[in-house]
C-alpha cells in the first residue's frame, strides 16, 4: 500500500511553504475514501502531500501517496504533481505503470494537476519535442523573453520564479472564495497554450499573457504551486477536495 498521510495587496511576505519545513509528516488513517497523490518519481510529493493533508482534516478523506496503479484506480480523487523536464515526467509516468491509472482518473473522477502535472495534460510540449497525455487540446510553449524589459526596468528572467497575480478567466468551483487577481507562487520556463480558450481557467502576465490554470469537465490544473502559495493556495486544494463535477 502507498504511504498514507493523513486577498492581499501584494504577494505574501512569508516564505513560500505555508506549512513550514518540518520533516515529520503527520499520518491519518481510518477513512474509507482517499485522495491519491501520484508518486511516479517526479513530483514535489512532500510539500504537495502536506498541503493536501492539512486541508483534508475532518473531511473523511485519507491522503495516500502512492506508486500503485490499483490505489489510483480506487481513489475518489487524484492529484498529479510534476517537477523537472516534461520528457522525464512522461517517461517515468509510463515506466511506473501509472499512466493508464491517471488516464482513467481523468475520465472518471476529479483530477488536479500541478506545475508539470498541468503541462502533461496537453497534447505536446516544445520541451524536447515531448508528447503529452492529450487530455486538454493545445501546446506547451517556452518563454521567449530575450531582450524584453519589465515595468521596473529589469530584464525578464527565465524561468519565472516568484509570486505573480492570477486573473480568473472564468468562474470555477475550485476558485470558490479566492479573490480574482490573487498572488500565487510560480517556478517555470514553459507555459500552456490551450487550443480552446474555454479551457483556460486562469491567466498571468509575464512578458505576455499566458494560461496558468486549465479546466475541463472533471479536470482542474495549475502551472503555479498552490502548496507554496500560502492560505489561498491551501484554499484551492480544499476546494478541490469538495468539488463534485
Amino acid at each position: 500500500m502507498g504511504q498514507v498521510i493523513g486577498p492581499s495587496a501584494g504577494p505574501p511576505q512569508a516564505g513560500p511553504n505555508p506549512l513550514g519545513g518540518s520533516a515529520n509528516v503527520p499520518v491519518r488513517r481510518g477513512a474509507n475514501r482517499t485522495v491519491a497523490v501520484v508518486d511516479y518519481g517526479m513530483g514535489n510529493l512532500r510539500s504537495v502531500s502536506q498541503a493536501v493533508l492539512h486541508v483534508a482534516q475532518d473531511s473523511g478523506l485519507d491522503v495516500v501517496i502512492t506508486a500503485k496503479p490499483e490505489e489510483v484506480y480506487a481513489a475518489e480523487r487524484v492529484v498529479l504533481p510534476g517537477q523537472g523536464a516534461m520528457r522525464d515526467c512522461m517517461r517515468e509516468l509510463a515506466d511506473s505503470g501509472l499512466k493508464e491509472a491517471v488516464l482513467d482518473a481523468a475520465a472518471n473522477k476529479p483530477l488536479m494537476g500541478v506545475c508539470v502535472g498541468m503541462q502533461m495534460l496537453l497534447d505536446h510540449s516544445e520541451e524536447q519535442d515531448t508528447p503529452g497525455l492529450g487530455l486538454i487540446p493545445g501546446q506547451v510553449r517556452r518563454f521567449r523573453l530575450e531582450g524584453q524589459i519589465q515595468p521596473d526596468g529589469s530584464r525578464y528572467k527565465v524561468p519565472q520564479m516568484g509570486w505573480n497575480r492570477v486573473r480568473q478567466s472564468r468562474p470555477h468551483p475550485v476558485w470558490a472564495g479566492v479573490p480574482d487577481e490573487s498572488w500565487f507562487y510560480f517556478v517555470h520556463s514553459f507555459y500552456a497554450q490551450p487550443l480552446d480558450a474555454h479551457h483556460s481557467a486562469g491567466e498571468t502576465e509575464y512578458g505576455l499573457r499566458f494560461t496558468c490554470a486549465v479546466a475541463r469537465d472533471n479536470i482542474f490544473a495549475t502551472q503555479f504551486h498552490p502548496e507554496k502559495s500560502a492560505a489561498l493556495g491551501l484554499a484551492l486544494y480544499r476546494n478541490f477536495l469538495l468539488w463534485k463535477p
